[in-house]
């Protein structure tokens, strides 16, 4: 079993013993750690937290832990019940609350479960913040209410009509231009949350016709739930059979976005995000971000469109950050994950979805001729397990070294760019491995340049 404490939260597998798995004993603690941060930072003697769940099975489970000890720090609930990722983050904004965590855990299996916390701006809280949850949570620095203390609890199953309606509102939002454009979708919703707000999304559109595939939350996944294109077959048949438009697929907590053209071949989950920059930069001139393991098509976009395109550390918490320091008017990330500051400061699917479908039909051309106007680019994603006796800071200082004739981004792992591609190696957080990124203009020149790396390190790693 498996339990993973990092800044951002606490995720692990269902059961097992205290500190081997995701067990009550450890979400009542880091719950309770998280309680106090609240208390903290709120000023309030009842602070205000807004709770929702993915549809998997331990879901309900974990809910009822993560309610009663908020209520049992003294913290008021409003508890959403299923709700989206993104749904949750607007929530705390729309209730004025101090926080809020979201039970997910993403694109992990369904023996999977995790907390997502968040603060009062309905963002993920940053890396001094987790810091201070995990040493509270460890030292069990907390103290619980009296019965007059107690916190409220309060249900509010309105926001993903809130959600859908922000969404509408939006002045780049093309509602006419999509009805006109008599879509038929197809969507995979790995039957977690997105089955209940993004048909209605597409309804609200104005899509013609709406193909529903593993819609129904029961949380039992029917394929692994990270949409990649070797999880999205079925999906891609159905798209060709039904004569679709396209096919949408979406993570279980909704804040990742895969799109299938409709001849069933993946637009490219690092195509989602350039895809909708390129339709915002097009009516709105401004920067973008990304993260450093992400296409280098984003960058070549923004520069067409005339801005700036800055890219930051790895994880949303640091692609937001980026984003409010330089001023983007969208940013996210590679996995499919698109973040618009003016819905909210959160990768969201539906907000990507909507963009998307406006591009789509604006331009009159089907997705993968859409996609076709775009550079392409591959990539090659590899890792190499480190022995106890590595020194990876020692290594990678040789690393750069090595290469300090091209330009360097040292400000997470290092990435190093060349005329023809670039290679990215991140030290994971949650395994003893580095991650090797390499993207090139062929498949072949990334996996190319991915052996010259992991050749270079190899023998580097035999020298020591």
């Amino acid at each position: 079993m498996t339990l993973i404490k990092s800044i951002s939260g606490i995720r692990g597998t269902i059961g097992s013993f205290p500190g081997e798995g995701l067990t009550p004993v450890d979400i009542v603690k880091f719950v309770s750690a998280y309680s106090v941060w609240l208390n903290e930072n709120s000023g309030q003697k009842n602070p205000r937290a807004v709770v929702g769940r993915d549809a998997r099975i331990s879901g309900t489970m974990v809910n009822k832990l993560v309610c009663g000890t908020l209520l049992g720090m003294g913290i008021n609930v409003t508890d959403l019940g299923m709700a989206a990722t993104p749904t949750v983050e607007i929530a705390v904004k729309g209730e004025k609350a101090d926080g809020g965590i979201i039970i997910t855990a993403s694109h992990n299996p369904g023996k999977w479960n995790a907390l997502k916390l968040l603060n009062r701006s309905g963002e993920f809280i940053s890396d001094d913040e987790g810091k201070r949850l995990l040493d509270v949570a460890e030292k069990g620095m907390f103290e619980y209410a009296t019965a007059s203390g107690l916190g409220k609890y309060k249900t509010d199953s309105s926001y993903n009509k809130i959600h859908i309606n922000s969404i509408l509102d939006l002045p780049l939002v093309n509602t006419k231009a999509i009805k006109k454009a008599k879509f038929r979708i197809a969507v995979d919703c790995v039957n977690s949350v997105g089955g209940l707000i993004i048909p209605d999304l597409l309804n609200e559109l104005g899509v013609a016709k709406v193909i529903r595939l593993h819609c129904d939350p029961t949380g039992r996944f029917p394929h692994n739930p990270e949409p990649l294109p070797e999880h999205l077959e079925k999906l891609s048949e159905t798209v060709v059979k039904e004569k679709a438009d396209l096919g949408f697929a979406v993570d279980p907590d909704v804040d990742r976005l895969a799109i299938i053209n409709e001849d069933g071949t993946m637009f490219g989950e690092e195509y989602t995000l350039v895809a909708v920059a390129d339709y915002v930069l097009k009516h709105k001139k401004g920067n973008t971000v990304s993260n450093l393991s992400s296409t280098r098509a984003l960058k070549d976009v923004t520069l067409k469109r005339g801005g700036k395109h800055t890219a930051s550390a790895v994880g949303e918490v640091n692609v937001v950050e980026t984003m409010k320091n330089t001023g983007a008017v969208i940013g996210g990330e590679g996995n499919g994950g698109v973040i618009y500051p003016e819905l909210h400061y959160g990768r969201d699917a539906l907000v990507g979805i909507a963009l998307f479908l406006s591009h789509l039909a604006k331009t009159g051309k089907s997705s993968s001729h859409l996609r076709s106007s775009y550079p392409d680019y591959f990539m090659s994603k590899n890792k190499i397990l480190l022995k106890p006796h590595v020194n990876t800071d020692q290594l990678f200082s040789s690393i750069k070294n090595e290469y300090k004739d091209f330009a360097i981004n040292d400000s997470d792992g290092i990435r190093i760019d060349f005329d023809n591609g670039w290679v990215h190696l991140r030290k994971s957080n949650t395994e003893p491995v580095i991650r090797i990124y390499t993207e090139s203009s062929s498949k072949e020149a990334a996996d190319d340049l991915a052996r010259k790396v992991i050749t270079l390190i190899n023998k580097m790693v035999k020298k020591t």
